[in-house]
């Protein structure tokens, strides 16, 4: 079925779906009717999603990449903070207990009373960022099988998972809501997942609750997770502006995609594709495949720090286009 006529089917069939779901954030997947595709045709407020042209997530192709000298290793602060994750039925999201953007209940405790000491806010800084930015939430994007779970991809080659730290800027705005609908509101810090024996110990922090939060709406208190950990080295990276990867597509994110990816083992992969995206009284289907496909870069400069054929002399640093680099099982190389 082509995608107009889908397109038709849908504007029959939408009204009666919104009325018994409720609302947009219900309605939209990542696949059919309701899936990418679709997702900026019918919601005004979501327009961006089939006619921006900053949007993410990008195939990052090597050869295309501007090497820039003067980015900077990237700053996170390390302390450990405890939050709640939950299975919203797109994702699975963790969001610290001074979140300002839901408040959930975790069993018969209220949200609030999780962690009454607020704590001191993770910041995001340096790099290619202007601002400071406080860490928001985290997103495990994954797939039902392992050869495709990312939502970037590295020269065409996705990998079996994608894990995305989020924050707001804390410099200009008040809070995630506001900054995602402002210029230079938000930051995306992207690490590819891949499959191994030696997994990162705060993922697998992680994923161990899975089986907590099966079903849609299911949610656990997280105690001390480093977001920090989670990334295997802040030195080297990629980055470009971008989008949200999830309505309303809002281009606003300063994507940084890290340059080595961390591990999970085929037990933990498994653990996460037994989670669904419907409650326990309507399961769905299963939540993996909860990615975007790549979107198109639109002759955006997409630049990285990876100096695989440094010049030997002594020569300024500058910027130098056309660097070239592949893919192999642990990390980018020449």
């Amino acid at each position: 079925m082509s995608v107009f006529i889908q397109f038709l089917h849908l504007t029959t069939l939408l009204p009666g779906v919104l009325s018994v779901s409720g609302n947009w954030e219900e309605w939209w997947t990542y696949d059919g009717i309701s899936g990418p595709d679709f997702w900026g045709l019918l919601n005004p407020e979501w327009s961006l999603c089939n006619k921006g042209k900053r949007q993410s997530p990008i195939d990052i192709k090597p050869n295309h990449l501007l090497y820039d000298p003067f980015l900077r290793p990237i700053h996170i602060d390390d302390q450990k903070i405890s939050g709640i994750l939950e299975n919203n039925g797109h994702s699975i999201v963790f969001r610290t207990t001074q979140s300002d953007k839901h408040r959930l209940t975790d069993s018969s405790r209220i949200f609030n009373e999780v962690d009454p000491v607020r704590g001191t806010p993770i910041n995001i800084s340096s790099g290619p960022l202007s601002y400071s930015y406080s860490f928001d939430s985290l997103y495990i994007h994954f797939g039902r099988t392992d050869s495709h779970g990312s939502e970037h991809r590295i020269d065409g080659t996705p990998f079996p998972a994608e894990l995305q730290i989020i924050g707001y800027n804390s410099d200009l705005y008040r809070n995630s809501s506001e900054a995602s609908r402002k210029t230079s509101g938000l930051v995306g810090v992207a690490v590819l997942i891949q499959i191994g024996d030696n997994p990162n110990l705060e993922l697998r922090h992680l994923t161990s609750m899975a089986h907590l939060i099966r079903f849609k709406g299911q949610n656990t208190t997280v105690k001390s997770l480093s977001i920090r950990e989670l990334i295997p080295q802040l030195e080297t990276y990629i980055t470009y502006e971008g989008s949200m990867t999830v309505p309303a597509c809002s281009e606003t994110v300063t994507w940084i995609v890290m340059n080595s990816p961390i591990f999970m083992t085929k037990q933990q992969l498994f653990s996460l594709r037994k989670m669904m995206q419907g409650d326990a009284d309507s399961p769905k289907a299963p939540l993996g495949n909860n990615f975007r496909p790549t979107t198109k870069i639109n002759h955006r400069v997409v630049r990285t720090n990876i100096d695989f054929k440094r010049k030997q002399g002594a020569e300024c640093p500058s910027l130098k286009t056309n660097m070239h680099y592949q893919v192999n099982s642990r990390h980018l190389r020449t």
